[in-house]
């Protein structure tokens, strides 16, 4: 793919604004700043590396703290002033330890609906890893794999009743306690969501290829 950086416009100070997303969840990581070596440098190392405007020289970002992030595409908005930058993140991006940069709200109407399976996902992980008393899932986690699958599969059955009941909303309801049961059993087995979507990217290119043959 050939790269052209021309066609960006950087602003007075040669610098143009990079919004990092995490590639997995979508949740916006961080806004830095680029300039032409860093982006350059950037795109080399397949790293993020950002201009300080405070001590006016680049950065890599995680080369104290081995939080890097693993730079999988970047795009430019409709009037070239802008970048985002879609990372693997290899840890918080935040120096306070926290994920995103953008951790305080300062007005939440309700709560987003696109990254509530990642939510779900952080609850899981927590009632594992500190048990709560009449907590279902750690009562899932006591009993086991057997017990998680005995639910897998009575949820799969109910599914299919809900489809064949051609009940949309009881389909929907059973689809959700089926997806809660499988990302539990995925947390119990080591799998996590980016193995999932990794493995649909391979099926899905793989399917493209094979349809321009």
């Amino acid at each position: 793919m050939e790269i052209n950086i021309e066609q960006l416009s950087f602003n007075e100070d040669g610098l143009i604004p990079a919004i990092v997303q995490d590639a997995n969840t979508g949740i916006v990581l961080t806004l830095a700043y680029m300039n032409n070596d860093s982006l350059l440098k950037t795109i080399q190392t397949k790293e993020t590396w950002f201009f300080s405007r405070k001590r006016q020289e680049l950065w890599n970002k995680g080369e104290t703290s081995g939080n890097k992030q693993e730079v999988k595409k970047i795009s430019f908005d409709c009037d070239a002033d802008a970048l985002l930058v879609q990372v693997y993140p290899l840890g918080p991006a935040c120096h306070t330890g926290e994920e995103t940069c953008f951790h305080h709200a300062l007005y939440e109407n309700e709560m987003p609906s696109h990254d509530i399976v990642h939510q779900v996902i952080a609850r899981i992980k927590d009632r594992r890893e500190n048990p709560v008393e009449g907590a279902y899932t750690s009562y899932l986690f006591e009993k086991g794999i057997d017990k998680i699958l005995k639910k897998i599969g009575e949820e799969t059955t109910e599914v299919v009743i809900g489809a064949k009941n051609n009940d949309k909303e009881e389909l929907t309801s059973e689809i959700s306690d089926l997806t809660y049961h499988t990302l539990v059993l995925m947390e119990l087995m080591g799998i996590s969501i980016g193995d999932v979507k990794e493995e649909l990217k391979k099926r899905h290119i793989k399917k493209e290829g094979q349809n321009r043959e």
